[in-house]
């Protein structure tokens, strides 16, 4: 009898920056899901990947004097390795820079131009880099970006359209039949915001630049984000177009969820459906949009540099705990919180008190009370009957919430069982019992009931902190580790012997490891800063050498206008400056304070080197260098006379 398939992906991870915790999120979820399918016995098919074309991309790798491939190479390697950190149980790492995917796309692009479904027209309108998406006057908020808020520029090219607008009653009809977007206020939005007020067709090539999929049959075209990036769930299958796709596909498409942010559900519930149905090709069974996670003072950003990355969390709590506090404190439909105090709060009392103590706790009283041989159980009395109870529904209370994606909820249903476990040893008090050689047998029973309960809660917890799972197993020497196994309160070997308990978690104190984590943040923003003081000191020094022409010409040098200097809250030399490069505002951390006052760097039209990367400067964000010329330790800023964003040549 063959397996039940199950299609899982994350959307593709944007190759412009490296993913902070809220972008990991994605990644952990989708895994959670997977894993919890791969327990109920399903034929788990789980892809991931990179978002590797764009403006954005080209522009970011101009700046940094690289080529387009050798950014996203670079960035790709990075996010893999994070995924990879946190456990992320993947099939498949899909890179739109791949040449199986590449070669699919333009296949599926022609065949929709040939079918008369993509058609050739001119755009002009607004447009937004960063997001990478049009916009008409009327959908722009006080002049810019609708999606991000960011400065949109005048857009006029030649490209291809699609005709969204021909499948508009087609889409409608299939999301109010189907349970198509989760949550239902996702749904709604698309609805009564999106399609109701009318499908507008959708460009989906450009001419403006070319780090994109060429168009086989218009040169000077590369097929625009929507087509490329969105295909990448058919094309990993091996789907072709003309009707000989991969086995692969065959079996696995179509997807039972693509796990998105709520921030893109738009484009994969109006624009991939519409693809699909013009394809030819069945539709998705589900688009869960799913929450953000904020930090303790809203949206993680990294050009406010208020982020927290993954790698940092692991190294201050490990990855158990990073994927734990990740999967329990981020609710369904409304954006969680980060900060260190909730994690080390939520780490301790969860991890720490309820489970470690458990398990530490039982293993200890089996290896004194038995020499670690698990006992048998005799008769089970009415205390005991209660956790065996429990024991048996919890897994069903866990199965209803994974199968709407709830993991917060499952993850309570677990730890509400753990609870009452723990209350079950100050119930039966075997550390009295242990004193009475005639109440073995019922000191045996609570030890098997105790080790029993461990065991199907260890099954629960693999698909959310593996690692975790697999040790507490190995300590508890558990044999029946599926779900199948829970049905029954008996999978827990008599006579078998544990293994040596290891304490599964520290508790922290919250004061010390708040001070460990600020002493941690502070000494890597030291090295940033020595390593920016360096760099200026070899700029001063004359034996510092020749410097290539290839080398310059890297260093990206921009007129900006100072419009606010403040002084620095960590730092007595230093100012806070903000400068407006006509297209945004850049603030800098300057050691000016003793060369310059306040009032007289005000609209001053200044030097700013560009495309150096962000900074933390003694815990505020610098985003680039102010020229200057020194001379006897007098410090004077390079001034021009020219309008706001001109480039230095």
């Amino acid at each position: 009898m063959s397996k039940e398939k199950f299609y899982i992906t994350t959307a593709i991870a944007y190759t412009s920056k490296i993913p902070h915790i809220g972008n990991t999120y994605e990644a952990v979820l989708t895994d959670a899901i997977a894993r919890y399918n791969r327990l109920l016995g399903k034929d788990v098919y789980f892809l991931t990947g990179t978002d590797e074309h764009g403006q954005k991309i080209q522009n970011q790798a101009e700046e940094e004097g690289i080529t387009p491939q050798e950014h996203v190479d670079k960035i790709a390697d990075e996010i893999r390795n994070i995924w990879d950190l946190m456990n992320v149980s993947y099939d498949q790492f899909i890179r739109t820079t791949d040449d199986k995917h590449k070669k699919i796309v333009q296949k599926i692009f022609k065949k929709l131009h040939d079918q008369g479904d993509i058609y050739k027209g001119k755009y002009e309108g607004h447009y937004c880099v960063p997001c990478e998406s049009f916009f008409t006057e009327s959908q722009l908020e006080e002049g810019n970006c609708p999606d991000c808020g960011r400065p949109v520029e005048q857009a006029s090219e030649e490209a291809y359209f699609f005709k969204l607008s021909k499948y508009e009653d087609q889409l409608l009809e299939y999301i109010e039949n189907n349970d198509f977007i989760v949550p239902e206020s996702r749904k709604n939005e698309m609805v009564n915001n999106f399609i109701k007020d009318g499908l507008r067709d959708l460009c989906v090539s450009r001419t403006s630049f070319d780090w994109g999929i060429p168009v086989t049959i218009d040169d000077g075209h590369v097929i625009y984000v929507w087509i490329d990036a969105l295909s990448n769930y058919i094309t990993a299958l091996g789907y072709d177009p003309a009707g000989n796709s991969d086995e692969l596909y065959n079996k696995y498409w179509p997807a039972d969820v693509h796990v998105i942010g709520k921030d893109i559900v738009r484009f994969h519930t109006i624009y991939w459906p519409v693809m699909l149905m013009a394809l030819g090709e069945p539709l998705p069974k589900q688009v869960f949009g799913h929450p953000w996670l904020m930090l303790g003072d809203g949206k993680m950003s990294k050009s406010k540099g208020n982020v927290i990355y993954a790698k940092d969390l692991v190294e201050y709590f490990g990855v158990d705990p990073v994927r734990y506090f990740l999967l329990s404190e981020m609710p369904y439909d409304n954006d969680g919180v980060i900060t260190y105090e909730i994690m080390i709060n939520k780490i301790n009392s969860d991890l720490a008190n309820v489970l470690g103590n458990l398990v530490n706790r039982t293993l200890t009283m089996v290896e004194k009370y038995n020499d670690g041989i698990i006992p048998k159980p005799h008769e089970q009395n009415e205390i005991d009957l209660d956790l065996i109870n429990m024991a048996l529904e919890t897994p069903k209370l866990v199965n209803n919430h994974m199968s709407t994606y709830k993991t917060g909820k499952a993850l309570d249903e677990i730890f509400t069982f753990l609870r009452r476990t723990n209350k079950y040893i100050d119930e039966t008090e075997p550390w009295i019992l242990g004193k009475d050689v005639s109440e073995k047998e019922r000191l045996d029973t609570v030890l098997y009931n105790l080790l029993e309960s461990i065991r199907i809660a260890s099954v629960l917890l693999e698909a959310f902190i593996p690692e975790t799972s697999e040790a507490i197993q190995k300590q508890i020497n558990a044999k029946a580790i599926t779900f199948d196994s829970l049905k029954t309160f008996d999978g827990t070997v008599a006579f078998d012997k544990i293994n040596e308990p290891s304490p599964l978690f520290a508790r922290m104190d919250l004061e010390e490891k708040l001070e460990a984590i600020k002493a941690a943040l502070e000494s890597k923003e030291e090295i940033v800063e020595k390593s920016s003081e360096l760099s200026d000191e070899k700029s001063n020094d004359e034996s510092v050498g020749i410097v290539t022409f290839d080398e310059f010409i890297k260093v990206k040098m921009k007129v900006g206008e100072i419009i606010s200097v403040e002084d620095h809250p960590n730092a007595d030399k230093l100012y806070l400056v903000k400068v407006d490069l006509g297209s945004e505002v850049r603030q800098v951390v300057a050691g000016l304070k003793k060369h310059y006052s306040p009032e007289v760097l005000m609209n001053k039209k200044v030097v700013l080197v560009a495309n150096l990367e962000p900074a933390k400067l003694r815990g505020e964000i610098s985003e680039g260098m102010l020229l200057a010329a020194e001379k006897n330790n007098k410090v004077k800023l390079l001034t021009v006379d020219i309008e706001n964003g001109a480039e230095i040549h």
